[in-house]
C-alpha cells in the first residue's frame, strides 16, 4: 500500500469515528474522499478533498468542516505545517523520516511496487486493433494498437482478470472485395497477364503474395471456375493469409492477444438472429421508418418500413435498423451479436480500442450492450485520434507495398518496438499525435523515450561506479538501509515522486489513461537527471562518496529504487529498459 493510500484509510476511519460521535451525520458516502498530492507543490506534499465532497451532505461549510478534518490530522506525529486553501482544501507535509522511510519500503516490494487488488480479478475485455483483414496494418493502427495493449497491462497491476482480445471483421462487402482483388492476382501469378485492378479493388502490391501462395497451393484449379465457386475458398485463404501477418505485425510491436473472434463465424452460427429474437422478446424491436440522414434533401431519399431497435430507450440520438433494404443484416446488428457473445463469455466491463472515424457509432453500441445485458454490462469505448507521420518536418510518402498508406511494419523496422510504443504514450489518445522519425531517434533530452531509458541506464552505471570504488558488497541489503542522510531536497524530491508511482498507476488504470505512466516516468528521469547534475557541479551532492561508506549506500538505495520504478514503468508500457 502506498503512503498516500495509507492516509486515505488513515483518514477514512477518522470520518468514521466523526459519524459515530455525531461531530458528523451518520452514513455518509466516502467513496470520493481521496489524499493525493496537491497539483502545485508549494501547497504541501498531500491534499485531501474530504471537506470539498462531505460538506454538502454533512450540512456544514466546507471550510468549517476542513478545520475539524485538520484537527484530526494535526493530532498525528508526522504530519507538519498544516493548511486549510481555497474553498476546502486541506493541505500538509509530512516528517522527513516518513518520506525516507519509503525508500526501503520500495525495494523490499521490488517488481510489484505499485500493484494493486482493486480490480479484485474482475473480468475485462479489451478489445483492440480489429483491423479489416484486408491489407498490412498501418501506423495510424499502430497507436490504438499501442494504446490497447499498455491499458490492458495497467488494469492487470490494478488487480484485474483482463482478456486482450481482436474482433475480424470478416463479413461484409469488404471482404468480397478483397477476394475478387486477390484472384487477380492470382491469376497474374499463373502468368495469365498482368492484373487490371478496377476502381473499389484493393490495388496493394501487397496482394501479389497472396496470390503467387495461392497459385503454389491449388495451382489453376480455379481458372476456369465460375465466381460463386472459386470466392468463398479464395476469400477464406486471403483472410488467413493476412491475417497471419497482422499476427507477425503485431509481434513486432510487441503485442500478443489471447483471443481472435471471427465476425463471420458469429453470423453463420445465428449469433445475430439470436439477438433480434432477444430483443424481440423484451419489446425493444419495432418496424418503423427513420428519417433522412443529414446532409440529404427528399429528391434522394426514399422512406422505407425497417426493423428498428429502441435504440434511444437506452441513450441513443436515434433508433437503428437491424436490417438492411435487402432483408440481410446491418453491420450494427453483427457488432451487437459480438458484444453480447463477449458478455455471456462473462465480461461485463468491456472497453473497446477505436479510431478516430468511429466516434458516431459510440452511442449505439453502449445502448446496444446496455439492452443486451438487462444494464449488467458496461462499454467503454476510447478514441485514438490521427497519427500524422513526418520526416524532419514533412509528411512521409505513401509505401509503395501498400500503395495507400505507410505500414506499422515499416515504422517498426526503421525506429524500433520500445520507439513507437512510447512515443504513442507521449499524448493523450483523444489528441492528435505528431510522429517524426527523425526526431525520435535524436540522443538528447528533447527525444522523452531516450530520455527516461537513459535515466535507466544511468542507474546501472552509478551502481557499477560505486562497486568499482567501494566493492562489490557496497550493494549487498539496500533495502535494509535506513536512507537517513537522505536530507538534500533534490534526494526528498526523488522519494517523493517514487512515493506517487501506486497512486499513478492506480490513477492511470482508473481513468483509462495509460499515458499518465509515459508523463511520471519522464518526471522521474528528469529529476534523477537533474540531482546527477547537481552533482557534477557540488562533488558533495554526488550519488557515491568513498569516504563516507554509509551515505553512499543510502544514495544507492535511492538510485536502486528509481532504477526499479524505471524498470516497471517502462515494461508496462512494452519498452525495454538499457543497462547502458
Amino acid at each position: 500500500m502506498s503512503i498516500f493510500k495509507e492516509f486515505q484509510s488513515w483518514l477514512e476511519g477518522e470520518l468514521e469515528a466523526m459519524m459515530a460521535s455525531g461531530e458528523l451525520p451518520a452514513g455518509l458516502d466516502l467513496s470520493r474522499v481521496t489524499v493525493e498530492p496537491p497539483r502545485d507543490p508549494s501547497h504541501g506534499e498531500m491534499s485531501s478533498n474530504a471537506a470539498m465532497v462531505l460538506a454538502k451532505a454533512a450540512g456544514r461549510p466546507p471550510r468549517q468542516l476542513a478545520e475539524a478534518i485538520g484537527r484530526r490530522l494535526e493530532s498525528r506525529q508526522d504530519v507538519r505545517d498544516l493548511s486549510i486553501a481555497g474553498p476546502g482544501f486541506v493541505n500538509w507535509r509530512l516528517d522527513p523520516d516518513l518520506w525516507r522511510k519509503q525508500v526501503a519500503a520500495i525495494l523490499l516490494a521490488g517488481p510489484r511496487y505499485g500493484y494493486a487488488t482493486a480490480g479484485r480479478r474482475e473480468k475485462v475485455n479489451v478489445e483492440y486493433v480489429s483491423a479489416n483483414p484486408t491489407g498490412p496494418l498501418t501506423v495510424g493502427h499502430a497507436r490504438g494498437a499501442v494504446f490497447g495493449d499498455a491499458l490492458a497491462e495497467l488494469l492487470r497491476k490494478a488487480g484485474y482478470d483482463v482478456c486482450k482480445e481482436y474482433y475480424i471483421n470478416d463479413a461484409g462487402a469488404q471482404v468480397d472485395t478483397l477476394a475478387r482483388s486477390a484472384y487477380l492476382r492470382y491469376r497474374e501469378a499463373l502468368g495469365l497477364g498482368e492484373a487490371e485492378i478496377p476502381p473499389g479493388y484493393y490495388p496493394g502490391e501487397y496482394l501479389k503474395d497472396v496470390g503467387q501462395a495461392l497459385a503454389q497451393r491449388d495451382g489453376k484449379k480455379w481458372v476456369q471456375a465460375a465466381e460463386e465457386e472459386w470466392l468463398p475458398p479464395v476469400r477464406q485463404f486471403a483472410i488467413d493469409f493476412l491475417m497471419d501477418e497482422v499476427r507477425q505485425d503485431l509481434a513486432a510491436l510487441g503485442i500478443v492477444q489471447e483471443v481472435f473472434t471471427s465476425e463471420r463465424s458469429l453470423v453463420e452460427a445465428g449469433a445475430v438472429a439470436e439477438v433480434a429474437r432477444t430483443l424481440e422478446e423484451r419489446g425493444l424491436l419495432y418496424v418503423g421508418t427513420l428519417e433522412p440522414p443529414k446532409g440529404k434533401t427528399p429528391e434522394d431519399w426514399e422512406p422505407r418500413p425497417q426493423t428498428l431497435f429502441k435504440a434511444t430507450d437506452f441513450g441513443d440520438d436515434v433508433d437503428r435498423p437491424l436490417r438492411k433494404s435487402d432483408g440481410s443484416w446491418t453491420y450494427f446488428a453483427n457488432d451487437m451479436a459480438y458484444h453480447l457473445d463477449k458478455y455471456r463469455r462473462g465480461f461485463r466491463q468491456q472497453i473497446d480500442v477505436w479510431g478516430a472515424d468511429h466516434g458516431g457509432y459510440i452511442k449505439r453500441m453502449q445502448a446496444a450492450v446496455k439492452a443486451l445485458s438487462d444494464g449488467e454490462a458496461a462499454l467503454d469505448v476510447k478514441i485514438c485520434q490521427l497519427v500524422k507521420l513526418t520526416r524532419g518536418g514533412e509528411p512521409v510518402k505513401m509505401s509503395k507495398r501498400a500503395g495507400t498508406f505507410v505500414t506499422l511494419r515499416e515504422v517498426v523496422d526503421e525506429v524500433g518496438k520500445g520507439v513507437v510504443r512510447f512515443i504513442m504514450l507521449t499524448r493523450k489518445n483523444d489528441a492528435p499525435l505528431d510522429f517524426d522519425l527523425e526526431k525520435v531517434l535524436e540522443q538528447s533530452r528533447d527525444n522523452p523515450v531516450f530520455y527516461v531509458q537513459y535515466a535507466h541506464a544511468r542507474c546501472q552505471s552509478v551502481k557499477r561506479q560505486a562497486v568499482e570504488a567501494l566493492g562489490p558488497d557496497v550493494l549487498e541489503g539496500l533495502a535494509e538501509t535506513p536512507a537517513t542522510s537522505l536530507t538534500d531536497e533534490g534526494e526528498r524530491t526523488l522519494v517523493r515522486l517514487l512515493a506517487t508511482w501506486p497512486q499513478t498507476v492506480a490513477n492511470a488504470a482508473d481513468s483509462a489513461e495509460p499515458h499518465k505512466i509515459a508523463f511520471a516516468l519522464h518526471d522521474l528521469a528528469s529529476a534523477l537527471h537533474a540531482q546527477w547534475n547537481r552533482g557534477k557541479d557540488n562533488p558533495a551532492l554526488r550519488f557515491i562518496n568513498p569516504d563516507d561508506r554509509t551515505l553512499t549506500r543510502d544514495r544507492l538505495a535511492l538510485v536502486e529504487a528509481v532504477r526499479g520504478v524505471i524498470a516497471q514503468g517502462l515494461t508496462a508500457l512494452g519498452v525495454s529498459a538499457p543497462d547502458e
